[in-house]
């Protein structure tokens, strides 16, 4: 099931407290398919990518003794993982912010029994839910008896990398080091960046959204095959927008939806208190938006030109409560990002198993594939980036 059919049915992810502590040494039930790893590779792999997959496949490689280096285009890790930390007194999901699954799930990528983590959650159930459709807004509270999830407290999906990830790879990850060419065609892959750096490597595990793929921003030596390139078009990944606006009192409910019930199951926009049954008073509300919902505030260029066109939205909903009660806001628009391009893998043009097997099929046994759009059951979510990891590397050291 990808993220649209599995958000399109509702399904409930447990009833809790609204708020919890757990130790994370006790998984409980598996969430993410963590493969037994048999090692019989002892060269070097280059991982392309910092974001969740790439960082988690370099953790898998610490763990096993095995040599590897991560390039990464941007100043930063985290690919779609991103923070902010100065707009209020607690750190902002600027990218992938929901969990999707219980929060044991964190354990499975953390893979260790050794490490006890200590994270605070809140059971995101929204109580308010409202939907505005031709001028007018609608209470539709029982919507949210059918999102149960959960997003961390006081930290964030940067925060958990940062944490429990990042300590082992950190030294061998290499920052603003764009790929341009990937050269596989000798016993050695030689990897050239943007600043004519060389890298080169046994294996090659290649963890770029499939936005940057799709367009052909890296030139494979000799070229993949068509087989493979034509998997990567059928991928549907495009704009993608989150916008973060601090008001000086509330005037929204927990969710708010456009359109009629069929635009709610949609997932594609959503206004939502962004710091729901979080340790702060401040009120601050977001807004996602992927697909067409997105291009229409992305195509309008600046960041302040997004964010005029959202002010004026949330007017004409809320009676121009949003003007009236503006303090700050902060808008991360992921179209423009240079190296990502979009949101994330929403949807497939054929059957999503044959698309997804085809790319993870590795090419010579030397270039391999992970990332969110690659896993089967947890598609377009970071521990799903996480376990595309794991089965990646599981295949590459056998």
């Amino acid at each position: 099931m990808n993220r649209k059919e599995f958000l399109k049915n509702g399904a409930a992810l447990g009833i809790g407290l609204p708020f919890l502590s757990l130790l994370l040494d006790g998984c409980g039930v598996d969430f993410i398919d963590n493969p037994d790893l048999t090692v019989n590779f002892s060269g070097k792999v280059l991982i392309v990518g910092a974001g969740a997959a790439g960082l988690t496949a370099g953790y898998i490689l610490q763990q096993q003794g095995i040599d590897f280096e991560i390039i990464e285009a941007t100043s930063v890790y985290g690919g779609r993982v991103k923070r902010s930390e100065d707009f209020i007194d607690l750190p902002i999901d600027l990218g992938a912010e929901w969990i999707h699954r219980e929060p044991s799930v964190l354990a499975e990528i953390i893979n260790d029994p050794t490490v006890n983590a200590h994270i605070d959650f809140v059971n995101y159930t929204p109580q308010t839910v409202q939907a505005y459709r031709n001028g007018k807004r609608r209470d539709m509270n029982w919507l949210g008896d059918l999102q149960s999830e959960y997003k961390f407290k006081s930290t964030t999906w940067y925060g958990f990398f940062e944490q429990y990830i990042l300590p082992a790879v950190q030294d061998r990850t290499r920052l603003d080091q764009p790929v341009q060419e990937i050269d596989y065609s000798g016993d050695m892959i030689s990897i050239t960046t943007a600043d004519s750096s060389v890298f080169t490597g046994e294996k090659v595990l290649i963890t770029v959204p499939v936005s940057i793929l799709k367009n052909g921003a890296i030139n494979f030596v000799p070229g993949l095959p068509q087989e493979k390139i034509n998997s990567f078009g059928k991928i549907q990944m495009d704009a993608g927008l989150k916008v973060f606006m601090e008001f000086s009192q509330r005037f929204y409910p927990d969710v708010l939806f456009f359109g009629g019930l069929g635009a709610i199951f949609q997932d594609t926009k959503a206004y939502y208190d962004a710091v729901f049954r979080k340790d702060t008073s401040r009120h601050v509300m977001g807004l996602f938006a992927i697909n067409e919902e997105a291009a229409a505030f992305t195509d309008l260029g600046s960041d302040q030109a997004i964010f005029q066109a959202v002010l004026a939205e949330l007017d004409d909903v809320f009676d121009g409560q949003a003007s009236q009660y503006y303090l700050n806001h902060i808008v991360q628009n992921w179209s423009a990002e240079p190296f990502i391009q979009g949101s994330y893998s929403y949807d497939f043009d054929g059957k999503q198993k044959d698309i997804v097997e085809n790319i993870f099929e590795p090419v010579d046994e030397k270039v391999y594939f992970a990332g969110e759009a690659l896993s089967l059951d947890n598609q377009a979510t970071v521990h799903g980036a996480c376990e595309s990891a794991y089965k990646a590397m599981a295949r590459l050291l056998a």
